[in-house]
């Protein structure tokens, strides 16, 4: 049964912005996404945004007291309030999203970038309830981690600590959007199993479907599909994929010796095909003193609505404190 308190989890992305109504045990409704129209204004985008709110809102069958609002999205900066130079959206270099977001509500706002709300989502609602000490990893387009050191996320003195997606697998290797080569995230995502995959098509000669297709054809979710059925190549482009998150895992080990590390995302449904190889790769890298010591995991949130309850998690956490 849903309390009577609430506060409003938001996730921003590039394509659509989903939000709902989330009280203190994880219960959620008025779940609802908009376009978020990437060319549109900021604050065209928020008025828009709050309309939709509102009207959700009061279609709810109860009266509830919403206490705060929590909202993840890319490049989010939780020092600051601010979006910073969003790759998918046209909102120039900073837009301070909560100032906008006061102008339509009076309660406490806070903002974190999606990952590090998947961090506290899991820590309050997922598999991560009494660990202190764990890394989350968001696979999707990109690649996201948020860390909780005892019990607390990591923030750093920037605000933005934890970018383990832009650690640098080879310093000569793939074009990130970020500016930089070799990223972490252009080798592990639904992105980088694309190109990993079509690398291996002009590399080997094994008989396959996606010989059959163009670029544009070749998704993540067809090169599951096919690894499933027994695909030499797509097992093969999941096999590297999993080397490398295992390689740079073990690395993150080292800094903050975790109790676990949780896995969500679309590319993270691909359950056993990347999370069995990726735990042994990972246990073959690690530094002695830590084999044996972390679990590598799914995350425990429900699936379509983690981002929101990541988001609701975060303004939990501070109303909490």
């Amino acid at each position: 049964m849903l309390d009577t308190n609430i506060v409003l989890g938001i996730d921003i992305g590039g394509t659509k912005t989903s939000f709902g109504f989330v009280d203190r045990e994880g219960n959620a409704v008025g779940v609802t996404s908009i376009g978020t129209k990437s060319n549109e204004s900021a604050e065209k985008f928020v008025s828009r945004l709050c309309k939709k709110i509102e009207e959700i809102r009061t279609g709810l069958p109860a009266p509830l007291n919403l206490c705060g609002i929590g909202i993840g999205a890319p490049n989010a900066n939780y020092y600051r309030g601010t979006i910073e130079r969003p790759v998918n959206l046209n909102w120039g270099d900073t837009v301070d999203i909560i100032e906008l977001m006061q102008k339509f509500y009076d309660i406490p706002i806070v903002i974190t970038n999606d990952a590090n709300a998947a961090a506290i989502g899991e820590m309050l609602f997922g598999n991560a309830r009494g660990i202190k000490n764990f890394i989350i990893i968001t696979l999707g387009t990109g690649f996201g981690s948020g860390i909780v050191v005892e019990g607390r996320l990591l923030y750093g003195f920037s605000g933005v600590a934890g970018e383990l997606g832009h650690t640098v697998v080879d310093p000569e290797g793939r074009q990130c959007r970020c500016g930089k080569r070799g990223c972490l995230e252009t080798y592990v995502s639904a992105i980088g199993l694309v190109r990993t995959t079509s690398m291996l098509l002009a590399e080997r000669y094994e008989p396959t479907p996606l010989r059959a297709m163009n670029y544009c054809e070749i998704t993540s979710k067809r090169i599951f599909e096919l690894a499933q059925k027994g695909d030499k190549i797509a097992l093969e482009a999941f096999d590297r994929t999993a080397r490398i998150l295992g390689m740079k895992l073990a690395d993150a080990v080292a800094h903050t010796s975790p109790e676990a590390i949780f896995l969500t995302g679309g590319l993270a449904m691909a359950g056993d095909i990347l999370l069995e190889p990726a735990k042994q790769y990972m246990e073959n890298f690690l530094f002695g003193a830590y084999k044996g010591t972390v679990k590598l995991m799914p995350s425990g949130l429900i699936a379509g609505k983690s981002a929101i309850l990541g988001a609701a998690a975060l303004i939990w956490n501070e109303l909490a404190l």
